[in-house]
């Protein structure tokens, strides 16, 4: 069974002569494990399909499916629950909790599915060690290198064992060298942990560590190349 499966998929914004059609009739599958790109200019619906495949916003028409399940007649808090236990998000400014340290980042997930410290502390452990960072644990992101707090990040989406990552430019607030690190990381912990990954990204050297590429242009599927 595919992870995702969309299904020309409609979405737009506004009304009258202000109406966008952000995505128009977009239609793609994402097995298991994959590692897979959206590229596309700005303006081409990346950012829009992404929050659709992340359940952070709904289609007007079509049907997208998760593990052979429709999203489409789920309501807010179903949405909201799936989100939060088999989703994962990578943001581009990271948006670590400051007051909290690098564990407490990477375990807050789990903390909000109401799991216990004593189950919590050997898998954020775990985390830290694959992601280079146990020796930083206790510190606070405002003293962590942009790579660091790009690991943190990336640890915080996996530490639920998500079944779908979803990040959004994950590599343009680094530099050539922590951005290529942090997405041969992200693939590492793809081929480990089995989640599908669904990346929008301007970046070509981003492309080399796919496994697929989706082109959009003007809220189409314009290309899917291997």
């Amino acid at each position: 069974m595919p992870r995702l499966e969309l299904h020309a998929i409609r979405k737009a914004y506004g009304a009258g002569d202000a109406r966008v059609e952000a995505l128009r009739e977009v239609s793609f599958v994402i097995d298991d494990a994959e590692f897979v790109a959206i590229q596309g200019p700005s303006g081409s619906g990346k950012s829009s399909l992404l929050s659709i495949c992340g359940l952070l916003d709904v289609a007007d028409s079509g049907d997208y499916r998760f593990e052979g399940r429709s999203m489409s007649g789920l309501n807010d808090a179903e949405r909201c629950l799936l989100r939060r236990e088999q989703i994962g998000f990578i943001f581009q400014r990271h948006q670590l909790i400051p007051a909290m340290t690098v564990y407490e980042n990477i375990a807050y997930p789990l903390q909000l599915q109401g799991e216990s410290r004593r189950s919590i502390k050997p898998r954020v452990t775990t985390m830290l060690e694959q992601v280079g960072l146990a020796h930083r644990q206790a510190h606070l992101p405002h003293q962590l290198s942009g790579g660091e707090r790009q690991r943190v990040g990336i640890a915080r989406a996996l530490i639920k064992a998500p079944r779908l990552v979803i990040a959004d430019e994950p590599s343009a607030s680094l530099d050539h060298t922590h951005a290529h690190a942090c997405l041969q990381l992200m693939r590492e912990l793809n081929q480990q942990h089995g989640a599908s990954f669904l990346i929008a990204s301007h970046d070509r050297f981003v492309m080399d560590h796919c496994d697929r590429v989706l082109q959009l242009a003007d809220g189409r599927l314009a290309g899917d190349a291997a």
